[in-house]
């Protein structure tokens, strides 16, 4: 692991001075109606290049459109040494990327997997088919990001995981889920049916190409290596990450980098 780790940062600084070009949208949201924000990173080369795949990289709780540019100085690089389109919606302060059953004001699986894909596919070079899509996060985004693909892998052709809370059940009283789903013990079917481990069902072998990553200090670590578990036992092919670290910026800076190779090999193998 350390001889990759050390490879790969030395390709990162081997990428020649291009500068990605990092611009800022709003999407109009008709399900919520109202203009969500966006930050889309596109390559130096955009102008003169056909289309291109496109990652959405969602952000954690409390976070905004902002976090990734802000955050993990350097991730726009990748557009440039991967060739692709990064999008970064504002995902809201505490939604989990569900439809939530008890606010109807905040749709953001309907947003992410089907209102942000077409408003992107429209203004941009985009590969239009779910061989040119993949969809990670961080933390609530990790969550969302897999949440999203498994429900939606006519979207999507590959997603991963940050940190992600891949099985909210443990966490009853945290990160305002109780204010998206209704309490666990009001509502046990809801938070049942609304966690990422109770989606495998929806997979099939290599269906969706799959990473997850999740540092051995961080409170989801069980969550994860369960999931992992569990992935294995339903011979769900995926690449299993993990290593020393917590719940912070410095462990998603150094993953998202992991994350944007394996979905640019998902790309360049689904061509």
């Amino acid at each position: 692991m350390k001889r990759i780790i050390a490879l790969l940062f030395c390709v990162w600084a081997l990428i020649p001075a291009r500068a990605a070009i990092v611009d800022t949208i709003q999407v109009y949201s008709s399900s919520m109606q109202k203009n969500i924000k966006a930050v889309i990173v596109t390559p130096d080369n955009y102008a003169s290049d056909k289309e291109l795949p496109v990652v959405y990289l969602l952000h954690g709780y409390s976070g905004n459109h902002l976090d990734w540019i802000n955050k993990a100085k350097g991730f726009e690089k990748a557009a440039d040494q991967f060739n692709l389109i990064v999008v970064c919606p504002d995902g809201g302060y505490s939604s989990w990327y569900w439809d939530s059953p008890v606010d109807p004001t905040l749709k953001y699986e309907t947003f992410v997997s089907s209102e942000l894909v077409k408003s992107i596919d429209a203004k941009y070079k985009t590969i239009k088919d779910r061989r040119g899509r993949a969809i990670t996060g961080l933390s609530m985004g990790g969550h969302g990001a897999l949440y999203l693909a498994f429900r939606h892998q006519d979207v999507f052709g590959a997603a991963g995981s940050m940190s992600g809370g891949v099985d909210i059940r443990p966490f009853p009283n945290n990160w305002d889920m109780a204010k998206r789903l209704g309490t666990y013990a009001e509502q046990p079917e809801r938070w049942e049916k609304n966690t990422v481990v109770s989606q495998l069902n929806l997979l099939t072998p290599n269906s969706l190409a799959i990473i997850i990553d999740c540092g051995t200090e961080d409170f989801f670590y069980k969550v994860n290596e369960n999931l992992h578990q569990q992935l294995l036992y339903r011979n769900i092919p995926h690449d299993y990450i993990t290593r020393p670290g917590g719940h912070t910026w410095p462990y998603w800076t150094n993953a998202v980098k992991f994350q944007m190779l394996f979905m640019s090999n998902y790309f360049n193998s689904a061509k």
